[in-house]
């Protein structure tokens, strides 16, 4: 709620004109028609009303006032956050030499008749580097390995990629000319059917490459090999860190691929497959970027030499970034860095430090106060007089809009050669509308009543929320005590996810990524009691699979009334916009067949409604439960729709 205001006069139009006519009485007792009709009634109740909007006025604060009092608390607004994916730089051909795209390559989405194409510009340096396939070793069940280089490479030799019959554990290890951090590349194999047991869909095989933190997963973005049993390719996203180490003798980028323990059902290997050849390529790059406008050296003026000095950025609302700000100041001799801080309070009358109010864009100088014994303390340099202040970088934008599905940009907007085509391989996510004043005061009383201390499970949840705003729902929980711990308290975050094409979410999209569940930590842990255990991380979902029978009108079109029954399940099971109000499905709230009935009811073109099963199901694994009228959750778990399946009889 907002913070409550008192009521200065509650008087109102009546008393107004009763207090006026019994002053009348004292003052002029010989007035004695006090009727509405009287011309001086008439004269009491103009003024009346006249009083009676001065104190409508004086009971509603102005907008201005009110927020310069949220001011005088230290409550500001949050300043939009930009949305941030990986993208993607495919390569017309390999080259010989190594291709630099550098930071602020810009890509867009493509731009339509009703809508505007949204820019990303990226956040570092890539570097495309080639390679080539230089060393085969083997290593079955983790015994120092073996060159079979001369057989694959130049013999064209059948060559058992495993040992026999294949054990989890064993690798073929592919040794590269040069490391390559960041890039795509194309493993060409000649494979024949050896392998045989395995469904070629799903191999039990695990491609990692060797950094400088140990050996760390690749994302296989290709493999038409079946699972090394055929002729094919497997196009591997190499992660950063990647670098030329020393395995069995030989100096290499290292890549490998290794046979995994099977999952329960999964097919595995009874013969190894072979290799008679092999080569590799790059092909592309990945590097993150960001939804947001780069501004570089913008001159803001001249100093004043005056302490307290405030400058206005040209574009506003500043995008966070890490520093948000460069800011330059002219010494004579150059450019000075100034460090953009949060406040003066620990800021010495030498430290160069400035703070910038990133939703406005206006950038303060250090004050100087006087102290209580009169001296005057510095907070922080003051800029000479008459040097020149620039800002050197910085980025401005964000927003929701930034939220764009995978594979929507497309338009590689800088000009570098020998770049085919660009993509987003995963949704970016991130993206925060900047927070409005009527937000600012719901949130005002609860930031007042933590004082940055969290104690209540309000407090968790306020304090995780300023922490990271990207956030799409975040709750706190009491934790098992037989999990966590005595006094732990579990705090579940849900990341914003932007469904693909047709509205459907993937399960690896619900799951929050390392650095955000760092950040709520690292926010979190300097604000808990002493003695309170803290754990940060996902919720449980459960996946929900619906099969339903319905009978359409007639006349009507039975695979559209099935297309439409599909959204009206995906769109109420959805763990971030479904439930009866659109915010979500609560937490721990049971799913049971009647709400499921009601919801393929009120589809177009339904008539009946016959029958609808909920089978719990493992969003992982695939497997589902047996038919139920109910599906019970625990309190920190949401439901997940996993492959419904509707039928629609009639039409």
């Amino acid at each position: 709620m907002a913070l409550p205001a008192p009521n200065l006069d509650d008087r109102r139009f009546q008393q107004f004109v009763d207090d006026a006519k019994r002053y009348i009485q004292q003052r002029c007792p010989e007035w004695t028609d006090h009727n509405v009709s009287d011309p001086g009634v008439t004269l009491v109740e103009a003024v009346a009303h006249m009083a009676d909007q001065i104190v409508y006025r004086l009971n509603r604060v102005p907008e201005r006032n009110y927020l310069a009092f949220l001011d005088l608390l230290g409550i500001t607004l949050f300043p939009p956050a930009p949305a941030r994916t990986m993208m993607t730089f495919w390569l017309s051909a390999p080259q010989s030499q190594p291709l630099q795209l550098p930071t602020g390559t810009e890509v867009a989405t493509l731009r339509t008749e009703t809508e505007q194409s949204v820019v990303f510009a990226t956040e570092r340096d890539l570097s495309i580097v080639p390679c080539a396939l230089e060393r085969v070793l083997l290593q079955p069940g983790g015994e120092p390995p073996t060159d079979h280089t001369a057989e694959v490479l130049d013999g064209g030799k059948d060559t058992a990629c495993f040992g026999d019959p294949p054990q989890p554990g064993d690798a073929m290890l592919f040794g590269l000319t040069a490391a390559v951090p960041d890039c795509a590349v194309v493993l060409r194999l000649g494979s024949r059917v050896d392998g045989v047991g395995v469904d070629p869909r799903q191999p039990p095989l695990l491609w990692e490459a060797l950094t400088s933190d140990g050996w760390r997963p690749c994302e296989v973005d290709r493999d038409t090999t079946g699972g090394l049993n055929r002729p094919g390719e497997v196009v591997l996203h190499v992660p950063s860190g990647h670098t030329t180490t020393r395995t069995g003798r030989f100096d290499a980028g290292w890549l490998r691929c290794r046979v995994t323990q099977p999952e329960p059902g999964q097919p595995f290997y009874t013969l190894s497959p072979t290799i008679r050849s092999a080569s590799a390529f790059t092909i592309g790059g990945s590097t993150r970027a960001v939804h947001a406008d780069v501004v570089r050296d913008e001159a803001l003026g001249e100093s004043t030499g005056v302490p307290g000095q405030r400058l206005r950025l040209a574009n506003a609302p500043i995008a966070q970034g890490d520093p948000p700000l460069v800011l330059h100041v002219s010494d004579g001799e150059g450019w000075s860095d100034w460090t953009v801080v949060p406040h003066f309070a620990a800021s010495g009358p030498d430290d160069r430090h400035a703070t910038l109010d990133a939703t406005t864009g206006e950038l303060a100088f250090g004050p100087s106060v006087r102290e209580p014994d009169g001296t005057m303390r510095q907070f922080g340099a003051v800029p000479a007089k008459g040097a020149m202040i620039r800002a050197h970088r910085y980025r401005t934008g964000g927003g929701r809009t930034g939220n764009v599905a995978r594979g929507s940009i497309r338009v590689l907007r800088s000009s570098i050669p020998f770049i085919a085509r660009v993509e987003n391989r995963e949704a970016a996510r991130g993206g925060v509308d900047g927070e409005t004043v009527a937000e600012a005061k719901v949130r005002a009383p609860v930031s007042l009543r933590a004082q940055d201390r969290a104690v209540t499970v309000r407090d968790y949840e306020e304090l995780a929320r300023r922490a990271a705003p990207e956030a799409a729902r975040i709750t706190c929980l009491a934790a098992d005590e037989s999990q966590h711990g005595e006094n732990a308290v579990r705090v579940l975050v849900v990341p914003q996810a932007v469904p693909d094409q047709g509205g459907r979410l993937r399960f690896e999209q619900l799951v929050p990524g390392d650095e955000l569940l760092a950040t709520i930590t690292r926010h979190l842990d300097e604000r808990r009691p002493i003695g309170t255990r803290l754990a940060v991380g996902p919720p449980y979902y459960q996946g929900v699979t619906v099969v339903a029978t319905l009978h359409a009108y007639r006349g009507t079109e039975s695979e559209q009334i099935r297309a439409a029954a599909l959204d009206a399940l995906y769109a109420h099971l959805d763990p971030l916009t479904g439930g009866s109000r659109g915010e979500g499905w609560p937490f721990g709230r049971p799913l049971q067949a009647g709400e499921v009935f009601a919801v393929l009811q009120r589809v177009p073109g339904v008539e009946l409604v016959d029958q609808v099963l909920l089978h719990p199901a493992d969003p992982l694994t695939g497997k589902r439960g047996d038919p139920a009228d109910r599906i019970d959750l625990d309190a920190s778990a949401l439901v997940f729709s996993f492959d419904h399946r509707v039928r629609v009889i009639g039409g």
